[in-house]
């Protein structure tokens, strides 16, 4: 089974990053911008994170495109695709780079949509969630194939039910 952690908009929060990478122990923890933190913090150590409008004090990349266990990720942070309009934009992207998995920030609104053969995964904000009081981030599990479960979990650990979901690709 892999299982990758998606977590975005951080915002300067440190405990909670390791307390999550602590709890889930993941095969892969994903960080989609506005981490706030350089790329030596100790806590982003073994995270794979990408720039985020907010992001001063780092040199993360704009994208990346990461093949895990038959699964294509395209990770950005949302705001040079202009996501709080439309996912279009992201969506062409995602098809240049034949990704499975699109995972997205910035506008701390924690969801998922399935458009096309693609998922477009937003795991809200650890910080400062937006149109939900949770603060969010989302758990990928899947064996082999294209059938993968998405479990939206508060900073806590607690699965926000609503939001977590089976979906084949």
């Amino acid at each position: 089974m892999t299982k990758v952690v998606i977590m975005s908009d951080s915002h300067g929060l440190t405990e909670e990053i390791e307390l999550i990478k602590e709890r889930e122990k993941a095969d892969y923890v994903l960080h989609c911008g506005d981490s706030e933190l350089s790329e030596s913090a100790k806590e982003l150590e073994g995270v794979y994170t990408v720039a985020g409008n907010c992001d001063f004090y780092g040199n993360f990349p704009k994208e990346i495109i990461k093949e895990i266990n038959g699964l294509t990720f395209l990770v950005v942070h949302g705001h040079l695709h202009n996501v709080k309009m439309s996912l279009m934009n992201l969506s062409y992207r995602a098809e240049e780079v034949n990704a499975d998995i699109v995972c997205f920030g910035h506008s701390h609104i924690a969801g998922g949509e399935k458009i096309g053969n693609k998922l477009f995964l937003n795991p809200g904000s650890i910080h400062l969630p937006r149109m939900r009081r949770e603060k969010t981030y989302c758990v990928l599990e899947w064996k082999t194939g294209r059938e993968v479960e998405a479990r939206f979990r508060t900073v806590e650990g607690d699965t926000v039910e609503e939001l977590s979901y089976s979906i084949t690709l």
